[in-house]
């Protein structure tokens, strides 16, 4: 019947279109066998939005609320899943004991303020001031989390007799102590019941041993800090192992809210969090992957437009699709205050809240959810503190009697509010202490991953929702759906046995475009292969156009082959050159947070075009009867591995060569394949072990697959056919593999 079929013209040209749906081919001219194998005219770029411009923190955030809960749900658990991947918290680094210190208390008329220091990880301190009341609590002492942000000196912060005398003429403070604003929300918090913690952000104040320079003014890559041996923050290889300034930041604030909640006399259920600009940021972040806060007020940080300029504010995958409106919503449905002033909060009122209000609403609690612009520079000042005060009265039930006012106070000196005395040396801002703090988190991670390999079918669930939901939000993309493409194409050849497409394939819902060759035998036996390359669709094919060897034998069995150029191969460079550093952003300081954390990675862009190639073909109105995935290649390996693995069930055999790649040995921020995090879950072999239980053809890799892969293959209950011949055979092998077994 098959081979009748094969006789009608018109019923072959209609097979030729198995993964090209069913656009008509009318009136593309047919040209000769030979001709080089581009799909789009000499000079011109695929039409894709890829090219265009990258994101930037300073770009527009808006955020569309959720239709329904289910929706929401789902989409708050990835999105928490992604700031913890971002932060470098996805699995919570190991918690060792805090060795809390907590002296030098000053005593004040109805408070006093203590110095605090936290051993929070090996070499990393968050330091700060502990406000306590004098009064007894009715029960247990509500609590609540002050992060400062970028004032200058932290939590010594003094204005300017200039700076105050104008706050006093525009009637942003009255009182003579509001010349200290950090130390005025305290206070008047302790005041009101609350025992209170006003913390250090990295590099401020007492916080060491990282100084301010290298925390919050990083902006050269150091080339003696960036190899795979000796490597310190901002290093590509701190960003393979998602370390960052904020996400440090962030541990802090976590471990400073286990010390707090951990009081006998307090409240862990009525545990505020609040700071201005940067302790904004680190407010809302920290209530996104922490669920024990039971209210926040980030003052002058929730907005639409600019999402923090700091580099202690961005991190590789922080607003990827999403931003800090969204993030503000991860707090729902506890209770959300915020303040906006002359800044890019400005229009908070009209861009930000009505979408918070109404997603507050479909939660069926809108009236936790508030936000007030005022008409001062960018502050944390005493409107903005009153109308504070008012929030976490209602929120933590103060009890106190409203308006409050806040009273005059005496303000600690630096000497009395340092941590650091001769009883309590301060850590040495060397490269040293920056090394060991990096060291211990990347031993911990390692341990953790360890730890995690399977060896069951419990342990393999494991490490698939750990690892495999890390390396989910790195690829950053799911397989496509069936109606989100379109294709255009360009040309077809017809041979005696043969006939290929050159053909444009579209993701219309990304605006992508994919140029492909699709070779497709006359005998064709209902199987697809995507074959991807290190550099592209020409690499499989002679100078002639017709096939080479490799490919050649599948055809000749009757398998179809889909060739396409990924992202920067091919077609899509202008001057034919491969890109030797991946796109870097507008921002000139040289920190990959201001690409990646708006992003996606070069890695992950080419994942996504080997994903709409694969669903492409198994979405097929011909429905082939298996499709299949060939990379061979330090770069095409990797990619391929990625691919079957979120493409799960859609494709079935896969043939993977490494070379022997591995991302660790990576010392470029900007090299093409740096993919952040990548070390952290397992390097390549980790990635491999995802791919299991798919048939897998390795090679790149030894006599064995790595132990990681075997594990995760005997926990699945399935077989790795390894390779270990020379690389020149592996394509040959890969095909002969990939036939075996096939109708």
């Amino acid at each position: 019947m098959m081979d009748n079929l094969l006789t009608d013209r018109r019923t072959a040209l209609k097979l030729a279109a198995l993964t090209i749906a069913s656009t008509s081919i009318v009136g593309v001219p047919r040209r000769a066998v030979a001709e080089a194998p581009r799909v789009l005219p000499a000079g011109s770029l695929p039409a894709d939005a890829r090219l265009g411009p990258l994101k930037e923190l300073n770009h527009y955030f808006p955020w569309k609320p959720s239709a329904s809960l289910s929706e929401w749900k789902k989409r708050a658990e990835y999105v928490r899943r992604q700031l913890l991947v971002a932060n470098g918290l996805w699995p919570m680094p190991t918690k060792h004991p805090l060795n809390a210190v907590v002296h030098g208390k000053v005593d004040r008329d109805d408070y006093t303020v203590e110095r605090v220091i936290l051993q929070t990880a090996d070499g990393l301190y968050c330091t700060g001031s502990f406000y306590r009341p004098k009064a007894p609590p009715k029960g247990k002492y509500p609590a609540v989390l002050c992060p400062h942000g970028h004032w200058a000196n932290g939590r010594f912060y003094e204005q300017t007799e200039a700076q105050f005398q104008q706050d006093l003429k525009s009637k942003a403070e009255s009182l003579p102590s509001g010349r200290y604003p950090l130390q005025a929300r305290c206070v008047q918090l302790a005041r009101m019941g609350c025992v209170v913690f006003l913390y250090d952000m990295l590099g401020y104040a007492d916080n060491g041993p990282l100084t301010q320079q290298l925390v919050h003014g990083f902006s050269k890559q150091r080339e003696d800090l960036s190899s795979p041996e000796k490597w310190g923050l901002f290093s590509a290889q701190s960003e393979l192992r998602c370390l960052s300034i904020v996400g440090l930041q962030t541990w802090n604030s976590i471990r400073a809210l286990d010390w707090i909640s951990s009081m006998d006399d307090v409240d862990a259920d009525r545990i505020g969090v609040t700071g201005a600009s940067g302790g904004g940021t680190q407010t809302f972040l920290l209530g996104s992957v922490d669920a024990r806060p039971a209210a926040f007020f980030p003052a002058v940080m929730v907005s639409t437009a600019m999402q923090g300029g700091c580099t202690c504010e961005n991190a590789s995958y922080l607003r990827v699709n999403t931003g800090n409106i969204e993030m503000a919503a991860l707090l729902a449905p506890r209770p959300l205050g915020m303040t906006a002033a002359d800044d890019w909060t400005v229009d908070l009122e009209t861009k930000g809240l009505p979408e918070l209000k109404q997603h507050y609403a479909m939660l069926g609690v809108p009236e936790r959810v508030e936000g007030k612009y005022r008409p001062f520079p960018h502050n944390y000042n005493q409107p903005s503190r009153l109308m504070m005060y008012e929030f976490f009265n209602t929120h933590l039930k103060l009890g106190q009697q409203s308006p409050i006012v806040e009273r005059d106070f005496v303000p600690l000196t630096r000497a009395e509010a340092t941590v650091w005395d001769a009883s309590h040396p301060a850590p040495e801002p060397t490269v040293e202490n920056e090394l060991r703090i990096v060291r211990g988190f990347a031993v911990d991670q390692d341990r953790q991953f360890a730890a995690i390999i399977p060896r069951d079918d419990d342990s393999l669930n494991r490490y698939r929702d750990v690892i495999g939901g890390a390396w989910d939000v790195m690829i950053g993309r799911k397989l496509p759906g069936k109606d989100d493409f379109s294709q255009e194409n360009k040309d077809k050849v017809e041979g005696e046995d043969l006939l290929k497409f050159r053909t444009l394939i579209r993701l219309t819902k990304h605006s992508e475009e994919i140029p492909t060759l699709f070779f497709l035998p006359r005998n064709w036996n209902k199987h697809v292969t995507v074959w991807i390359t290190d550099e592209g669709k020409s690499s499989l094919v002679k100078e002639d156009g017709s096939p080479k060897a490799e490919l050649q034998q599948l055809l000749d069995a009757g398998v179809s082959v889909a060739i396409p150029d990924l992202l920067y191969q091919g077609e899509f460079l202008a001057d034919g050159k491969p890109p030797t550093q991946a796109r870097k952003s507008l921002n000139p300081r040289e920190f990959v947070g201001y690409t990646l954390g708006y992003n996606h990675s070069l890695f992950s862009h080419r994942v996504h075009d080997v994903l709409t190639m694969i669903a492409f073909c198994r979405f097929s109105k011909y429905e082939p009867a298996g499709v299949h995935l060939i990379g061979l290649g330090r770069t095409a390996g990797p990619i391929a591995a990625a691919a079957a693995f979120q493409a799960g069930k859609a494709v079935d055999k896969v043939a993977v060569g490494t070379g022997g790649f591995r991302f660790a040995s990576l010392t470029d921020a900007y090299d093409p394949m740096l993919l952040p995090g990548a070390v952290k879950y397992g390097d390549v072999p980790g990635l491999l072990g995802l791919v299991a239980p798919h048939s897998l053809w390795l090679s790149g890799e030894g006599a064995q697959a790595p132990s990681v892969v075997t594990a995760n293959y005997q926990a699945a209950k399935a077989q790795v056919n390894s390779y270990a011949g020379a690389e020149a055979g592996a394509a040959a092998d890969a095909v002969k593999w990939l036939l075996t077994g096939m109708a």
